[in-house]
């Protein structure tokens, strides 16, 4: 659990409560169940990531599946998923109002949001083919038995797109009316429809499920099961803003009212800036389909990808969710100077988090992926293979995170256009880098997704310093510097100690691997503990005391 110290801008302190009143949550409050909640929903995923791993490896089924998903899960992420802009939208104008103004809201934006939505729905089953070759047009001479199973499956998870729009509008309701736990936790639904269904399908065809004959049947459970788990998450949050006064799920068309274009202004540029990333690994995909064995690479990028995800999106959900109505708070230009001490304890609770998780991940790489994900059809050769890619996902995880708290700060200003700008542009750089580095494979792709991140952070941070009259850069560069010094010397450490270890223990079995993780692990934090904490950094105090505490308990 954060600390975050107490607000002190005084004309937007709630007033005093009667007995009959709620208590607005704390800060405090607020990162607990979120990041509680985050880490169900994260550990029920890393589950369900794992159950595939052992069912399916890098096989072709898999990797149709991974195409084919592309676009639902895009929208899944960009409309759907916590800190979206659906979400920040919803929250940035309905934190002010009371539940009975903002179910009319929610359910215009509801019904228009899933107007288009349908429309989307049905061109996805319509146009199945044209999705895919421009998804990964690669196929269709490397692996087009792999395509054919693609188009198939996203015919079968088209419906995602609406139910997608509506997650994320819930999502910003249930929170705009004090409800955390609920739209934080509520993702496993997905993830236990998998779960049951791939288990299932294993039970019913075994080992074989893979194979040719299998194959385009297992494909076609899998997309069913994605929907079925979307359905779910959809209904639970429909349940949960009736209780809240929210209106449920209602048709209603009042495009006049101002809030209703407001949050419509601040959804339309910002569906670009907080989805860049995934928008670029979308595009790594389709690179993808160009290289020697297309299904391996994108099967590759997805296993990888979720062991970064999980550790982001629960400090995503702590940081970002309790910070971006403060933001909004202190928005007026009375209030910058709390404002950039906010946005300073945001990306240095960023980095100190984030740097020497990301320096253990490049060290341990191999281990972690052979302890979640090597065994039945995950082979050691997947294991090699899916370490690389996390290699290279490991050295944008500070830059992703603190790329995020800038942007939530450029929407608490009412400013979605620069943070659209350069997505536009990192978006045509991604590709331009994707092409260039083609050549080192699949890890190539992913070292460019992390450069155009990199440049994104300083873009953003440079209109920041311009927008808000200057911004102690300087200071927060050297802090972040140290912090960095302090995870090399980390990862430094805990190479030496795997080394060590490797010998004796060997490179197989759980328990001798689990050892070597907490060992190396381990002196790695230990490590970098004892450098941050003489740098006199306050948030890195504040976390460590927290750690204390919390283990003194």
């Amino acid at each position: 659990m954060l600390f975050y110290p107490p607000l002190t801008v005084t004309e937007e302190t709630p007033p005093e409560t009667s007995p009959e009143t709620p208590k607005p949550r704390s800060l405090v409050n607020i990162a607990s169940i979120v990041a509680l909640a985050t880490l169900i929903s994260k550990v029920f995923g890393l589950a369900r990531q794992v159950i595939l791993a052992a069912a399916f490896g890098t096989s072709a089924p898999y990797g149709a599946y991974q195409y084919a998903s592309i676009i639902p899960s895009l929208f899944l992420i960009l409309l759907g998923g916590i800190n979206g802009p659906f979400h920040s939208s919803l929250v940035s104008v309905l934190a002010k109002k009371d539940n009975k103004e903002s179910a009319t809201i929610v359910q215009s934006i509801s019904s228009l949001v899933g107007l288009v939505m349908l429309g989307v729905t049905v061109m996805m089953v319509v146009f199945a083919p044209q999705f895919i070759t421009l998804m990964a047009s690669g196929l269709t001479n490397t692996e087009p038995e792999v395509r054919e199973m693609a188009i198939q499956q996203l015919r079968i998870m088209a419906p995602t797109a609406w139910f997608a729009g509506m997650i994320g509008i819930g999502f910003g309701a249930l929170n705009a009316a004090d409800v955390y736990w609920l739209p934080s936790v509520s993702p496993l639904l997905s993830s236990v429809a998998m779960i049951g269904s791939v288990v299932g399908l294993w039970v019913w065809l075994g080992s074989g499920l893979t194979s040719s004959v299998n194959g385009p049947i297992a494909g076609m459970v899998l997309a069913g099961a994605f929907v079925a788990g979307t359905v779910l998450q959809w209904g639970a949050q429909v349940i949960a803003q009736k209780q809240q006064g929210m209106g449920g799920f209602k048709f209603r068309m009042d495009l006049q009212n101002p809030d209703v274009k407001q949050v419509m202004r601040l959804m339309g540029p910002a569906l670009f800036a907080s989805g860049m990333l995934q928008i670029n690994v979308y595009t790594d995909m389709q690179f993808t389909s160009y290289l020697p064995n297309p299904s391996a690479a994108v099967s590759a990028l997805d296993y990888a990808n979720l062991l970064v995800q999980t550790p982001l999106g629960i400090l995503s959900s702590m940081i970002l969710v309790p910070f971006l109505p403060i933001f909004s708070k202190l928005a007026d230009p009375q209030n910058w100077d709390e404002l950039k001490q906010r946005i300073r304890q945001g990306l240095l609770i960023t980095a100190t988090a984030m740097l020497p998780l990301g320096a253990l991940m490049i060290v341990l790489s191999k281990p972690i992926v052979q302890i979640v994900y090597e065994r039945y059809a995950f082979s050691p050769e997947s294991s090699t293979l899916v370490a690389t890619v996390l290699i290279a996902y490991a050295f944008g995880m500070f830059v992703y995170l603190g790329r995020d708290v800038m942007v939530r700060v450029f929407y608490a200003l009412g400013d979605s256009d620069t943070p659209f700008k350069i997505s536009i542009v990192n978006i045509g750089l991604n590709a331009l880098f994707d092409y260039l580095l083609l050549p080192l494979g699949v890890q190539g792709l992913v070292f460019a997704t992390v450069s155009v991140n990199v440049l994104s952070l300083i873009a953003l941070t440079y209109f920041l310093n311009r927008k808000l009259n200057g911004l102690p850069w300087r200071s927060w560069g050297l802090s972040i510097v140290g912090l960095t010094i302090a995870s090399l010397f980390a990862g430094g450490a805990s190479y030496g100690v795997l080394g060590w270890m490797q010998p004796m223990l060997g490179t197989r079995g759980i328990l001798p691997l689990a050892a070597q993780l907490c060992g190396a692990g381990g002196a790695g934090l230990l490590v970098f503990g004892t450098i941050a904490s003489q740098l006199r950094i306050p948030e890195v105090k504040m976390f460590g005391d927290k750690i204390q505490a919390k283990l003194k308990r």
